[in-house]
């Protein structure tokens, strides 16, 4: 039986198809904590992925995959972010309605009001998008909270990993300089000794 991508609503399975079209198969994480973030990350009630559960390529963006090798790997750390949820899937828009950012938008001037459209959802303007006090808020949700500090914590781990990555590949580059100007110190004080060449 063929490997299914458990995204919801996809329907890719590993086959010649699929590779031909270039969509690579990837399976959950090992650790418990990454797992889960993928389990989380698929909104799928009461799921749990096992050892051979996968998602496909189509999941990730280009940006996490390293190419570099004969086989397509995932990037350390990634998690699925492309999906086609329907609408009782989606994540709702978070708005905040406390007495401080009720007061906040009434002291804002009419330029920086969010405009209203006509579906009646409220976009910022870029005015309003540039104000300091927008830039710098905490979102009301400790949940949000957490969400924001994950990821920034990701991406910092993530940052370390390539600066040490790096460090090594330029202590390698390094060691490989200094080993060939050996050989060539090598090479050239042998030929100083070598005896002059017979002539026929």
């Amino acid at each position: 039986m063929p490997d299914v991508c458990a995204a919801y609503g996809c329907s890719n399975r590993r086959c010649l198809k699929t590779r031909t079209r270039g969509i690579t198969f990837h399976l959950f994480p090992k650790t418990r904590e990454r797992r889960r973030k993928w389990e989380v990350a698929l909104r799928r009630d009461s799921f749990a992925a096992s050892d051979r559960t996968l998602l496909c390529s189509e999941h990730f963006r280009s940006e996490d995959f390293d190419r570099t090798g004969q086989t397509v790997r995932l990037r350390d750390g990634v998690v699925p972010s492309i999906f086609n949820f329907p609408a009782h899937l989606q994540k709702p828009v978070a708005t905040r309605r406390t007495t401080t950012s009720r007061r906040v938008e009434g002291a804002l001037p009419m330029d920086l009001m969010p405009d209203v459209e006509a579906t009646g959802e409220s976009s910022l303007s870029c005015k309003q998008q540039a104000t300091d006090h927008l830039l710098y808020t905490l979102p009301a949700c400790p949940k949000a909270i957490k969400a924001k500090l994950e990821e920034a914590t990701a991406i910092v781990r993530k940052l370390q990993r390539e600066k040490s990555n790096a460090l090594k590949r330029e202590k390698r580059v390094k060691n490989n300089m200094k080993a060939l100007l050996r050989m060539r110190e090598q090479i050239i004080l042998l030929e100083l000794n070598l005896p002059p060449a017979k002539s026929l």
